[in-house]
């Protein structure tokens, strides 16, 4: 069951339209990604605010996702929970249902011991059949996957790779000394320090509005052409940037409103961005020549 995961993902956002989940839009914005010649779609993430999803509504998005896709790019399905029960119900529902592979994001809040991610990994391995990327978020999240216990969970080969957005491209540099795993950045800005590094792609936020550009980057430095990712790289930095302007994913989807893909609709606990940053970020998608 193995799988090898390189090049560009994104991280899709969840479209709502009058406080529920408009699939419509959903399937809309997965063919907009498919036909830009992205690798991959990663639903129900952080991106896909997945926190404020019921079971069902994360169950059906996964749905749409994946029927829309048809197998044209791979589907790495958001089931982590901070309850390893929920984690493998998810999980295997998504497995049902076709997905390529499972994000498990480190469990947030009940902050365990990395013996207590240890046995909450292997047991959605063991319990799941379904390869594994390990999503570590430690801003979000509260704790670290720590290398150590990356390099044991690497020993079965349901981990595939590590979404590493810690903030920290050494990490990249410290996971590969110890282990062969596929090293996938979790930050836009970091992609190609982190690919310098041996890095194999991203799953990104900023490919939401600009997936070729994102890809074509990503292709680049693979290929290491390294000068001509560093000018996309320059060209986009701030955009990269202004999506941290205020917590992800308000940033990229106001953008997308801004551009006319989506409305802009959040759920409570995330609202609308402050005036003053939606006018910063308007001026970065404008010399962007984004809108």
């Amino acid at each position: 069951m193995s799988i090898t995961l390189k090049g560009a993902f994104t991280a899709i956002v969840t479209p709502f339209k009058k406080g529920k989940v408009d699939f419509e839009k959903l399937a809309e914005l997965v063919e907009f990604q498919i036909s830009a010649g992205i690798d991959g779609l990663v639903p129900v993430g952080t991106t896909g605010e997945s926190p404020t999803l019921s079971i069902e509504e994360h169950i059906e998005v996964i749905k749409v996702t994946v029927e829309t896709a048809k197998k044209r790019c791979l589907i790495i399905a958001g089931t982590g929970a901070n309850s390893t029960a929920e984690a493998i119900h998810l999980t295997l529902t998504a497995k049902d249902l076709g997905v390529d592979a499972s994000l498990q994001v480190t469990p947030y809040y009940n902050k365990p011991s990395q013996e207590g991610l240890y046995r909450h990994f292997m047991e959605i391995a063991e319990k799941c059949q379904i390869p594994i990327v390990l999503y570590n978020i430690p801003g979000r999240c509260g704790v670290p996957i720590a290398i150590e216990t990356i390099a044991k969970l690497a020993k079965n080969n349901l981990f595939v790779a590590v979404k590493e957005a810690g903030g920290c491209a050494e990490r990249v540099s410290a996971i590969l000394d110890q282990i062969d795993i596929t090293v996938l950045s979790g930050d836009d800005s970091l992609t190609l320090p982190m690919m310098s590094l041996g890095a194999k792609g991203v799953i990104s936020v900023a490919s939401n509005i600009i997936p070729s550009e994102v890809k074509k980057m990503v292709d680049f430095a693979n290929a290491n052409d390294f000068v001509s990712a560093m000018k996309i790289n320059k060209k986009l930095y701030p955009l990269f940037r202004d999506l941290l302007i205020e917590t992800n994913p308000i940033p990229i989807k106001a953008a997308m409103a801004m551009k006319g893909m989506i409305e802009e609709e959040y759920r409570l606990p995330l609202c609308e961005m402050s005036q003053k940053n939606r006018e910063i970020l308007r001026k970065t998608l404008e010399n962007c020549g984004i809108i």
